[in-house]
C-alpha cells in the first residue's frame, strides 16, 4: 500500500465533521474547509484544523498530495469541483454525497484530471451542521466505494482502506448499482417518512397527543434539513421515479383490495417478509475469502462481490479481506 495520506476535507456538517474526527482519531493529519463560518469556528473550538477558505484548504492539499474528500451538498459539487480544478487538479478525490452518478459526470465535466474515486457512507442522523458529527459514526457502517470500467484499482484501494480505517466496511458499487439501490432504502423512505408526517399532522392536536412509537419511526428522517433531502432525492430522479412507481402501485393496490375485500392481507405479508429478510441478511453467517487486487480479474471480482451484498473489511498490501455471503 502507499504511505498513509494525509487528509483535507470540505464541507464540515454532520458527515463532513464526522470525518474530520474520525480521521484525526485514526492518526491522520487531517484538516477541513467550510463555507460556514460557524461550524468553522465550533471545529477550531474542539481543537481541529479547520478554516473558511476553501481555495486555501485546497492548495495546501495539492502540495501534501492529500486525499481530499468532499463532503458538500450536491447542488453545490460543481462550484466546489472547479475550485479544485483551480487549485489541485490532480488530487486524489473521494466524495460522500449520497448519489453517485451525477457526481461521476460532474467530475469528468469539471475536474476531469482529479483521481476519483466515489464513496458514500450509509451513516447519518436527521441532526445536520458540524455539532451533529462524531467519529464513531462510521462504526460498522457499510461505505460503498465506487468502482467503475476505468477505475485505477491502487487508488481505489487506498480509499477503501482510508473508509476502513474510520471502522466502516466497505460494498464496491458502480455508481448506477449504488443509486438504485439507495433509491429503494434511503430516497423512497425520506419521501415516504415526509408523507406520513404530512398526514399525521393534518390529524391536529388528537393525533399528535396520541402518536407514539410507530409514527415516531417512520417519520424519524422527515426531521432532516429539508433542502438535503430535497438535494439526494431530486439527484437522484431516473431511479427515485422507477421506485416510486413501484411503491405507488403497492400502494394502490392496497387500497384496492381494502375497498374491495376489506382485506390488506398480501399488502401486510409482503412488507413482513421483506422486514424478515432484512434481519436474516443482518444476522447471516459470512465466509472470509481473500482478494487480490492486482489480479486481472480483481475488477470483475469486486463487482461482483458488492452485487452480492459482500463486503470489504481490511485491506494490506494488494489484499483485501471480505466476506460474503
Amino acid at each position: 500500500m502507499s504511505p498513509v495520506r494525509d487528509v483535507c476535507v470540505i464541507g464540515l456538517g454532520l458527515i463532513g465533521g464526522s470525518v474530520l474526527r474520525a480521521a484525526a482519531a485514526a492518526k491522520r493529519t487531517a484538516w477541513g474547509a467550510t463555507t460556514s463560518e460557524s461550524d468553522a469556528a465550533a471545529a477550531r473550538a474542539q481543537g481541529y484544523d479547520a478554516e473558511t477558505d476553501v481555495a486555501a484548504a485546497l492548495r495546501r492539499a495539492a502540495e501534501a498530495d492529500a486525499l481530499v474528500v468532499l463532503a458538500v451538498p450536491l447542488p453545490v459539487i460543481d462550484e466546489t469541483l472547479h475550485l479544485l480544478a483551480e487549485h489541485a487538479p490532480n488530487a486524489l478525490l473521494t466524495d460522500v454525497t449520497s448519489v453517485k452518478a451525477p457526481v461521476l459526470r460532474a467530475v469528468r465535466r469539471w475536474a476531469p484530471e482529479a483521481r476519483y474515486v466515489g464513496g458514500h457512507p450509509m451513516a447519518g442522523t436527521s441532526r445536520s451542521g458540524w455539532d451533529a458529527g462524531d467519529a464513531e459514526l462510521f462504526r460498522d457502517a457499510a461505505w460503498v466505494v465506487e468502482i467503475e470500467d476505468d477505475t485505477d484499482l491502487a487508488l481505489w484501494a487506498e480509499v477503501a482502506e482510508f473508509a476502513v480505517s474510520l471502522g466502516a466496511h466497505v460494498v464496491p458499487l458502480s455508481a448506477t448499482a449504488h443509486d438504485e439501490a439507495v433509491a429503494r432504502i434511503s430516497h423512497l423512505p425520506h419521501l415516504l417518512a415526509a408523507v406520513l408526517a404530512a398526514v399525521g399532522a393534518e390529524g391536529g392536536p388528537v393525533a399528535m397527543s396520541l402518536a407514539a412509537g410507530s409514527f415516531r419511526d417512520g417519520t424519524r428522517v422527515a426531521g432532516s434539513r429539508p433542502e438535503l433531502v430535497r438535494a439526494m432525492t431530486e439527484g437522484n430522479r431516473d431511479a427515485l421515479l422507477s421506485v416510486l412507481d413501484d411503491a405507488l402501485g403497492r400502494l394502490g393496490a392496497a387500497r384496492g383490495s381494502l375497498a374491495s375485500t376489506g382485506g390488506l392481507a398480501k399488502t401486510i405479508q409482503a412488507g413482513h417478509q421483506g422486514s424478515l429478510a432484512f434481519t436474516e441478511h443482518r444476522e447471516q453467517d459470512r465466509v472470509g475469502v481473500q482478494l487480490s487486487l492486482s489480479a486481472p480479474d480483481a475488477r470483475e471480482a469486486l463487482r461482483a462481490l458488492g452485487e452480492r451484498g459482500g463486503r470489504i473489511t481490511g485491506i494490506s498490501g494488494d489484499q483485501a479481506t471480505a466476506e460474503s455471503s
